[in-house]
């Protein structure tokens, strides 16, 4: 038996069950992160990790375990988000953003079900626990291991609001812990990915489109007879004359702009994703501002001005061109490079505890942004690998056993990779 199945047969399932289920029941949505982070700042010096809180903010700080390693060997981070995507004051964007599953966790049958299992404490348990099995075995690691919990990683972006009225931003999360010290030679982001190896992911450019009227409104019972949506004096008229050239475009967009990565394929999706118009305490006049806002994923290298550009057209040619267009937010997608090292740690773990090949990863699991953008971007090769279920659209939930495999596999890959002797740096040739 080899070292790393020593690691993985002490991997305590009830403990992992026991520990998700704390973390997952410390409602951690948006910007509410702090708790959470300070039961596993307090896991991880109890444990005998080297724990340590970075960030802006007193409230929504990542959280960084270090088990050092006796030298020589490549170091490896784990990376997993401490928020979870629903908040209770979500009323515009959910039916029911206050229900049990978004801020809460249970067991049903043989399922860990909660938005906090599924994305992204229940992974980020099974690296905890995995990295403990380790330690217990005594195993010196040549290599040092490092554990991060990061916030923000489900976080709004602001827009119309003055600087620092909302602090949400991806920027507090792993970007951050990356510039704090957060840096080791190959980086593991546990998120759900239903045990395929990641290795591209999609960026994202959000775009404000706004229409002004060069008329003043009319009182209602003063309203011109209708002509067109897009003649309208309404601007929320025709903002919606517009939705549907937007949609038209995204149809187009996605086909011509889909990139097969050496793991899968890139579809860059878009979608109409808020509208801003009128005032709903005083409906009795024409709205004369309306803006919308277009979500639009992007494939690894792609230029948002571009992007920009083919949307004025398609709204120009609909005869519903803007007065603006605005590029308020943008995260640039990529595919990982010097990743093999990893990804062949990650293919012998996963076949030592599951016996077969990792599936090939689905089109939408290379599709949207996660936090391995943050690490390729500042040069630390990462992929993506973790539990998910089929049903996580409409069940948010998976198996114990899926979580407790994924434990298993994070374990052997800890003693793979963390063993392994570092690459010596070249010497750079001086430019001439």
């Amino acid at each position: 038996m080899s070292l790393a199945d020593d690691a993985a047969n002490l991997v305590d399932r009830n403990e992992l069950v026991n520990l998700a289920l704390a973390i997952c029941n410390i409602d951690s949505a948006g910007p509410t992160e702090a708790r959470v982070a300070e039961y596993i700042y307090d896991w991880l010096k109890h444990e005998g990790f080297k724990a340590r809180k970075m960030g802006l903010l007193s409230d929504r700080f990542n959280v960084i375990g270090t088990l050092p390693g006796t030298g020589g060997g490549c170091s490896l981070i784990f990376n997993s988000h401490m928020d979870t995507a629903v908040r209770s004051w979500d009323i515009w964007r959910r039916r029911d953003p206050s229900a049990d599953v978004f801020h809460k966790a249970w067991i049903e049958g043989d399922e860990l079900v909660g938005e906090g299992i599924v994305n992204d404490k229940g992974p980020l348990a099974a690296f905890l626990i995995a990295a403990k099995a380790v330690k217990t075995t005594g195993v010196s690691l040549k290599g040092d291991l490092l554990l991060s919990g990061v916030v923000g990683e489900t976080s709004r972006e602001p827009s119309d609001d003055p600087p620092g009225t909302v602090v949400e931003t991806k920027d507090l999360g792993a970007r951050f812990l990356v510039t704090h010290g957060g840096v080791a030679d190959y980086a593991l982001v546990a998120e759900g990915t239903g045990f395929s190896i990641v290795t591209v992911e999609a960026g994202e450019a959000w775009f404000k489109i706004t229409w002004l009227s060069d008329q003043p409104g009319f009182y209602t019972p003063y309203l011109p007879d209708r002509t067109t949506m897009q003649e309208s004096p309404n601007m929320i008229v025709r903002a919606a004359a517009a939705v549907s050239a937007l949609e038209r475009w995204a149809a187009q967009y996605q086909k011509r702009y889909s990139y097969e990565a050496g793991c899968g394929l890139v579809i860059p999706k878009a979608q109409v994703g808020a509208i801003r118009g009128g005032d709903s305490t005083g409906i009795g006049g024409t709205p004369e501002v309306c803006s919308l806002y277009f979500g639009v994923f992007t494939v690894p290298d792609q230029n948002p001005l571009d992007i920009k550009q083919e949307i004025i057209d398609a709204l120009q040619v609909a005869g519903v061109r803007p007065t603006e267009i605005e590029l308020y937010h943008f995260r640039r997608g990529y595919e990982a490079r010097q990743i093999d090292r990893l990804k062949e740690a990650v293919l012998r773990a996963h076949r030592s505890t599951f016996g077969t090949e990792p599936p090939k990863p689905n089109s939408a699991t290379c599709s949207m942004w996660r936090d391995v953008n943050i690490f390729n971007e500042l040069g630390i090769p990462a992929l993506t690998y973790g539990p998910r279920s089929e049903r996580h659209s409409h069940k948010r939930s998976f198996p114990i056993d899926a979580l407790y495999q994924a434990a298993c596999v994070y374990a052997r890959i800890i003693v793979d990779l963390c063993n392994q002797e570092r690459a010596k740096p070249q010497p750079r040739s001086a430019k001439p």
